[in-house]
Parts: structure tokens; sequence; C-alpha cells
């Protein structure tokens, strides 16, 4: 493909746009067939609709045919509280009854394959665009003027075809082997529940017999300590057991306290609805007041305890037990006095080998993913760039 024939349009030349559905509180209802979507209906990641915390409103509200997502178009979103979530899209991939949210607008490609125009909004190029936008002033809020003036390379259409095709199958490559994680993730699960599902015969204890807090709370920005990595809840990953994105407790600029932690312990969310994260720590470092730092003494395993942790018995006990209050969370009283049935520490050991083997299969997977990743961003900034 050569590039040097490429002509570039400006997107308002390309595309045309629809801002979304005004409406008002009292034209909500708890449910009907008249559902909204809006921001957090595109997931930030995989930019993906979903159709989790649908907005819904009465029957006699009339909803124009112009606000509701059309197949071959673009959802964006152009309000948010959030920088990070300010222009996310998502591809429309068929007519849909749903009508979108006023903070919200619908692209609409009109002399430009819909689907090569989507992944424009993918690039770095966007990206960069967006964040021109936005230097040097606390913007959250987006118009389609100031969208319309950026300048997309437009190839002949075939071209913009074979692009497409190549991303396409990058995507479902990568789609395919972040479903496999997830399989891995549900055998671990199994595993536990088939080697520990009838535990009836073993030893009874409390979760407070066999793990212990760690106490002593630190100030993150002293040295050494805000040199050191800060975990919070949005640092794991519920369901897998994965600290991601962590950065330095200095980069952080944190002015509270924080609870250290050592390599091998466990990283609990005691707040709801953050309940179900539960990690060990990989590295040294320092945790945010809403975590546990959990020390596992010496009759339990460590990758045993998480899993238990992550099972839906506990995490039942624990929403049921985690108070009222404003911002509900299980406190270390309730925490420690979860009974359960505990393996002999042979048989712990052996379920953790197991999900060892399973961890070193996923970390394959994820260099896959990467190489994958890697490879999709590279051909997009030939595009794009």
């Amino acid at each position: 493909m050569d590039k040097s024939k490429w002509e570039y349009k400006k997107l308002g030349e390309v595309a045309s746009f629809e801002r979304g559905l005004t409406y008002s509180k009292i034209d909500e209802s708890d449910s009907s067939t008249k559902g909204v979507l809006r921001s957090n209906n595109i997931d930030l990641d995989s930019h993906q609709l979903v159709f989790d915390e649908i907005k819904w409103l009465n029957e006699s509200f009339e909803i124009p045919q112009s606000k509701k997502l059309a197949k071959d178009s673009i959802f964006i979103c152009m309000s948010n509280g959030s920088k990070a979530h300010l222009g996310k899209v998502a591809f429309i991939d068929k007519d849909y009854d749903y009508a979108f949210g006023g903070f919200m607008g619908m692209i609409k490609p009109l002399n430009i394959y819909p689907k090569y125009l989507f992944y424009y909004f993918l690039s770095k190029e966007y990206r960069d665009g967006l964040e021109q936008i936005g230097k040097g002033a606390n913007i959250n809020n987006l118009r389609f003027a100031q969208l319309a003036n950026f300048m997309i390379p437009n190839p002949v259409t075939d071209d913009q075809q074979r692009i497409v095709s190549e991303l396409d199958c990058l995507n479902e490559m990568i789609a395919l082997k972040q479903e496999q994680l997830k399989e891995f993730d549900k055998l671990a699960q199994s595993i536990f529940y088939d080697m520990f599902g009838d535990s009836d015969g073993y030893e009874k204890v409390k979760l407070g017999d066999v793990v212990e807090v760690v106490s002593g709370l630190v100030d993150p920005n002293t040295e050494p300590y805000c040199s050191q990595l800060h975990v919070s809840p949005a640092n794991i990953v519920g369901g897998t057991n994965e600290i991601v994105n962590c950065v330095q407790a200095k980069s952080e600029g944190l002015i509270s306290d924080k609870y250290p932690f050592k390599a091998g312990m466990i990283l609990y969310s005691k707040i709801r609805p953050n309940l179900n994260k539960v990690a060990i720590a990989r590295f040294d470092g320092i945790c945010s007041a809403d975590m546990y730092p959990l020390s596992v003494l010496p009759k339990a395993n460590n990758v045993y305890i998480t899993k238990l942790l992550s099972s839906k018995q506990f995490l039942d006990y624990a929403i049921k037990n985690s108070g009222r209050a404003r911002m509900p969370k299980l406190n270390r009283e309730t925490l420690f006095s979860y009974s359960f049935n505990l393996p002999p520490l042979a048989l712990q050991q052996q379920f953790a080998e197991k999900i060892q083997a399973i961890e070193a299969q996923k970390e394959l997977v994820k260099q896959s993913i990467a190489e994958t990743q890697h490879l999709f961003d590279s051909r997009m900034d030939y595009y794009f760039d």
C-alpha cells in the first residue's frame, strides 16, 4: 500500500454527528422497554458495547429514531467527569432499540468505510488530538466542531477494507487469547472446589487462626516508602487475583498513612463493592488503608487462602457482614471470624502446585497477547500516523 498517494480529509467531511437524548429525572423509570445507554456502556479497554446498568425511561417518553444506536456508526462519549473516558468509542455493529444519553454522541460515517473510521478513533493520532484539545484546560466536554477538523487518512475504499480485515484479524487473535486466560481462571476455581468442596472431615478453624493483619502505618511520602509501589483495590483485577498498573507512591502524590506489605502476603480489599478483590503480592510495597495486608501463618498456604477468599462462599459472607454504613466494609473482627474447614497443609501445597502450573501457562498466553498487541499497535501507527 503506497501511503504517499493517500488523501487526507477532515472528519467533518466524511461523517455526520448526532448528539444524545435529553431527559430529566421525572422521565426515568425503574423498568420499561425504553433504554438509554451512557458512558458506562462503553468498555474503556475493549471498546465494546456493554449492556449493564441501562437507564430506563417512562413508556410515554418519545424517543426519535435519530437518537437510537444505528448500525455501522460510532458511539462516543462527549462529556465525562474523567478525562480518561472522554472521547472513548465503541463500534455499533447493528441497529439497537436503545437510545443514547445527552452526554454521548453518535458519529455516522458518510464517505468512508465505517469500521475503518472506528479504528481511526483507536489510534494514537486521535488520542493526541484529544490531548491537544484539553491542553492547559480542565476540559471534560467535547464538541463535534472540535473533532470535525481532525485530519483522517483516506485511502481508496478497497485499501480501507484491507486495513480493517488485517486489524480485525489481530483483534480477534487477542480476544481469543483473553478468553483462554478466563478459562484458566475458571479451571483454577474448579480445581479448588473439586479438591476442597467436601471438607467436612478437616479441622474446623477461623480465618484469624491462620492469618494476621500487618499493623503499623507508614508515611508514604517519606523514604523508603515513597519509592515503593502502591496498591489500591483499583490495581487488583477481580476474579483473576492479579495486581496491575501499579506506580510508585511518590507518583500518586499520597498524603495519608498507608500499610506496608512484603512479597508473599495477601492483599484483600475490605470495602464494598470491592470485596472480591484479593491477590498475592509479588513485591514489597505499601497499600491503601481500605485494604488488609494479610500474613499467612505456617499452618496454611497463601495460594490456598487466596482462593478461599475468592470463593463464592466467602464473598457471600463478606457482603452479608460488611454493614450498611455509607461506605460498607468488612471489619477485622468479622474477617477473622469467618469459619471454615482447613485441609492438611500437604493437600494445600498440592493445590498450590496445580495453580502455579496454571499460572505458568497463563504467563505464556499473556506473552503471546503482548506480542500480538505490539503488532496491532505498530500497524495502527503505520496506517494512522
